[in-house]
């Protein structure tokens, strides 16, 4: 019990973080010593996105956070049904329409 406690980490979330920001593309770009994800919004007609938020990670926890991913994936798939992806999906790319009509002004 007293071995628990003192594993113990207490995370503080202001409310600001808990907000979140919303990303619809992520760049991965690395060197021998870290890994860097970039978290794009693109708009749809908007030829130009920012960085919204850039992750920095060690090799060793870039590769923990891809197991962590994907044993979250397969509990998410678990519950909702496949993720379509690769095959499934159109080709990648950057459609400014996101795939939709395109408005006019």
């Amino acid at each position: 019990m007293e071995e628990q406690i003192e594993n113990q980490l207490n995370i503080e979330l202001s409310e600001e973080v808990a907000e979140g920001v919303y990303a619809n593309l992520a760049i991965i770009t690395h060197s021998t010593s870290e890994f860097v994800l970039d978290f794009i919004r693109v708009m749809p007609g908007v030829p130009k996105a920012k960085v919204k938020s850039r992750v920095i990670l060690t090799p060793e926890h870039a590769k923990r956070l891809l197991a962590a991913l994907e044993e979250n994936i397969e509990k998410f798939e678990a519950a909702n049904g496949r993720i379509k992806v690769g095959n499934d999906l159109p080709p990648a790319g950057f459609p400014m329409n996101f795939g939709g009509p395109v408005g006019q002004a």
